[in-house]
């Protein structure tokens, strides 16, 4: 029997507290910031806490862009978060597929060097894209891939870690299975469908959380392979809206970085049962 303790309780609950206010307050702060006006948040010193009364106004200009009060022209962050949401699901689904695939052939298949090739594929982990990106650039130029969604996406899709993570699982999938699917005169990829695919449905759910916030956070390769602003992603326009202007509209700004926060909370809050699950899952 475990003996409850009170200070124990109470040390425990302070901490989560403290921990969800450190990482809540800059959200927090962001939002504030977004429903003031810009010369409200150059002139406030210290920002004010309490939010202004500028919120349609300011979002309205993050999402469609168009001219603000003090003469800047700023871009449109409706197109941007297309690129980022169309970008996010096929560097997810793509991991994911070519990942199951990669991992189904090494374990169920022979063929020669079947160990030596899941090493190397193994070994890419060691070999980012920020290592490999002069080449990699190179490729993606000569095919004509620049400012596309298969440069941005394609170069990002191979996944060592996935593939590695769902080899480990089918190794655990009785051989009684196979032998049974085998029996009952199942292909290979029926009982790749029949059985793999719906028993991995919790690892899959966890990996597409994960690879999907791994897409949309992606800021290196987008800035070096688009050129044209209607490729842009939604991480780069916050970029540009800082760099972009002698005047920074701050409150613009901030209204853009909650909008590039809500698909990835909405992703993590919808799937959280399956992510917890396939990450915490051994029943198996």
């Amino acid at each position: 029997m475990i003996e409850r303790r009170p200070i124990l309780d109470f040390v425990a609950h302070a901490t989560l507290i403290l921990g969800v206010a450190v990482v809540a307050f800059p959200v927090y702060l962001t939002l504030v910031a977004s429903t003031q006006s810009a010369q409200e948040i150059a002139q406030s010193r210290p920002l004010s806490m309490w939010p202004g009364s500028h919120f349609f106004e300011t979002y309205r200009l993050a999402l469609f862009g168009g001219e603000t009060s003090a003469g800047s022209t700023l871009p449109a962050g409706g197109p941007m978060l297309l690129v980022s949401l169309i970008s996010a699901l096929i560097i997810a689904i793509g991991k994911i597929a070519i990942s199951l695939l990669s991992a189904f052939a090494i374990v169920y298949f022979r063929f020669p060097l079947r160990n030596l090739v899941f090493w190397m594929i193994f070994v890419t982990l060691m070999l980012p894209v920020e290592v490999r990106i002069g080449p990699t650039y190179e490729v993606v130029a000569d095919l004509g891939m620049l400012n596309s969604y298969a440069g941005l996406t394609v170069p990002l899709i191979a996944s060592a870690t996935a593939t590695f993570l769902f080899r480990q699982f089918f190794l655990t999938v009785p051989d009684e299975l196979v032998e049974a699917a085998r029996v009952d005169g199942a292909g290979p990829m029926r009982f790749f469908f029949d059985v793999l695919l719906p028993m991995s449905a919790t690892s899959i759910a966890a990996l597409f959380v994960i690879q999907f916030i791994y897409g949309w956070n992606q800021y290196l390769w987008p800035l070096l392979v688009t050129t044209d602003e209607s490729m842009y992603p939604i991480v780069l326009g916050i970029k540009r809206l800082i760099s972009g202007e002698a005047y920074t509209e701050w409150n613009v700004v901030m209204a853009t970085a909650m909008l590039a926060m809500i698909p990835p909370a909405l992703v993590v809050i919808l799937m959280q049962k399956w992510f917890v699950k396939g990450l915490v899952d051994t029943e198996k």
